[in-house]
C-alpha cells in the first residue's frame, strides 16, 4: 500500500498539526509506503529523509490567512503520483492548498482527510470556500477526527451523509523523552533555580487563539509566589512583553523564545500546573496538554466545547474554565497552586489517562485500520 500524506508544512513552520503528522508517518512506515508533500519556507524545491520518509517540500510564495501559497503542488502531487502509484491521499485539514492540489490526482484514488479544525477565523473567505469544502467532504472515503467531540462541535461536516465515514482515531505522543530520569533531573534542577516559588508553564505558538493574553492578565491575580513560564514565540511576542511589563510583573513573567525538544520534559517536569488557555476551536486538542499528563502535571485549560475538553477532563486530570476570562484562570490557577495533594491526584489521573487513550500504538494502528478498510 502506498500513501500520499499532504501535510501542510515540514521544519520551521512546525506547528501542533505538523508535529502529529512527523509522529504518524514515523510509524507508518513500518508497515506501508508513506510520502509527505508539504510547502516549501521559499521558492526552492527540496526532498528529505526523515524517519524512513520521503518529504517533499514544493516551492512556496509564502503563506496568507494560514495557508500556504504553493502553486505548484498540484502539479508535484501528480508527478509523484506517476512515479509511485498511490493507493491513497491523505489530507491535513482545515489546508484549502492541499485540498486543490489533491483534485489534481485521478478520482480512483481513495481520499482520507484528518480533520484537525473547523475553518474558524477565515468567515469571509469560508463563504466562498464552502462549497469546495463541502464537494470534497461528501467525496472522502474516510474523515478521521482525534476526538468525539471534533465530529459533534463541527459545524463543516454537514456534507458527509454517511456517518459511518466518520473514524476516530485520537492522537499519541511519545511518551519516551517525557519518561525518561534525565528529563526529570533537569525538571528539578530548573526547579531549583527558583528558590522554591510555584511554578505556571504554557507553551505555543504566540497567536491571537493561544488566549495567552489572558493568562497574563491573569498573573496578578495568582498568588504572589508564582512564576510564569512561557515557551514559544510568534507575532504576539513582543505585545505579551509588552502587557507583562504594564502590569508590573516583573520576574513573575518570564518568556522563554523557542524550547528545544530535547528541553521541552524538563519545564514540564519544573512545573507545579501546566495551562492552555486557547480562546478559540481553532484550538482543537491540545497536545501540549498530553505532554504535561505525561509529566502527571494537572491541567488547567479553557471550555471550547471540542476536543480540547475531551482530552482534560474538569475535576479529573485538571479544571476547566470559561475562556477569555483571566478572573477564572486565576482562581483556577490558585485552586491548584494552594492545594498540593489535588495536584498530584490530578497529575497521577492525567498520566493515568494518557498511557490509556493517546499513545502512538492506538494512533498507528487505527490509521492502518482505517486505510485497510477503505481499500478492500
Amino acid at each position: 500500500m502506498k500513501v500520499l500524506h499532504f501535510g501542510r508544512f515540514y521544519g520551521g513552520n512546525f506547528g501542533g498539526l505538523e508535529r502529529h503528522v512527523a509522529l504518524l508517518l514515523r510509524g507508518l512506515t513500518r508497515s506501508i509506503h508513506v510520502d509527505n508533500l508539504v510547502a516549501s519556507e521559499d521558492l526552492s524545491m527540496t526532498r528529505i529523509e526523515v524517519d524512513g520518509c520521503r518529504v517533499y517540500k514544493a516551492p512556496s510564495l509564502g503563506i496568507a490567512a494560514g495557508a500556504a501559497l504553493c502553486p505548484t503542488m498540484p502539479w508535484w502531487a501528480r508527478k509523484l503520483h506517476r512515479q509511485e502509484r498511490y493507493d491513497i491521499a491523505h489530507l491535513h485539514f482545515p489546508d484549502p492548498m492541499s485540498h486543490l492540489a489533491a483534485l489534481a490526482l485521478p478520482r480512483g484514488i481513495k481520499l482520507v482527510i484528518s480533520w484537525h479544525s473547523d475553518v474558524v477565523r477565515q468567515k469571509n473567505l469560508l463563504k466562498l470556500y464552502r462549497p469546495f469544502l463541502d464537494r470534497i467532504v461528501a467525496r472522502a472515503d474516510a474523515i478521521i477526527a482525534a476526538t468525539p467531540l471534533h465530529f459533534s462541535s463541527s459545524t463543516q461536516l454537514t456534507a458527509c451523509a454517511d456517518r459511518s465515514r466518520l473514524r476516530v482515531v485520537p492522537y499519541g505522543i511519545d511518551f519516551l523523552p517525557f519518561e525518561q530520569l534525565r528529563a526529570i533531573a533537569a525538571g528539578r534542577a530548573l526547579r531549583a533555580r527558583f528558590a522554591g516559588r510555584r511554578l505556571i508553564f504554557a507553551i505555543g505558538r504566540h497567536v491571537y487563539y493561544k488566549g495567552l493574553e489572558f493568562l497574563v492578565r491573569a498573573m496578578p491575580r495568582v498568588r504572589p509566589d508564582a512564576v510564569l513560564l512561557v515557551g514559544g514565540h510568534g507575532p504576539l511576542t513582543e505585545s505579551l512583553k509588552a502587557l507583562a511589563q504594564s502590569l508590573r510583573l516583573g520576574d513573575r513573567a518570564i518568556f522563554l523564545g523557542r524550547i528545544a525538544d530535547e528541553d521541552l520534559p524538563a519545564h514540564y517536569h519544573a512545573a507545579d500546573v501546566f495551562c492552555m488557555p486557547s480562546v478559540e476551536r481553532s484550538e482543537a486538542f491540545g497536545l501540549v496538554q498530553v505532554e504535561a499528563m505525561a509529566c502527571r502535571k494537572p491541567v488547567v485549560c479553557c471550555d471550547l466545547g471540542n476536543g480540547v475538553n475531551y482530552v482534560s477532563r474538569h475535576g479529573v486530570t485538571g479544571l476547566v474554565v470559561p475562556p477569555r476570562d483571566p478572573g477564572a484562570l486565576a482562581r483556577a490557577l490558585n485552586e491548584l497552586l494552594d492545594d498540593e495533594r489535588t495536584r498530584e491526584k490530578m497529575g497521577e489521573a492525567g498520566y493515568t489517562r494518557a498511557k490509556r487513550e493517546f499513545t502512538l500504538d492506538n494512533m498507528w494502528s487505527g490509521t492502518l485500520q482505517v486505510y485497510r478498510e477503505i481499500t478492500r
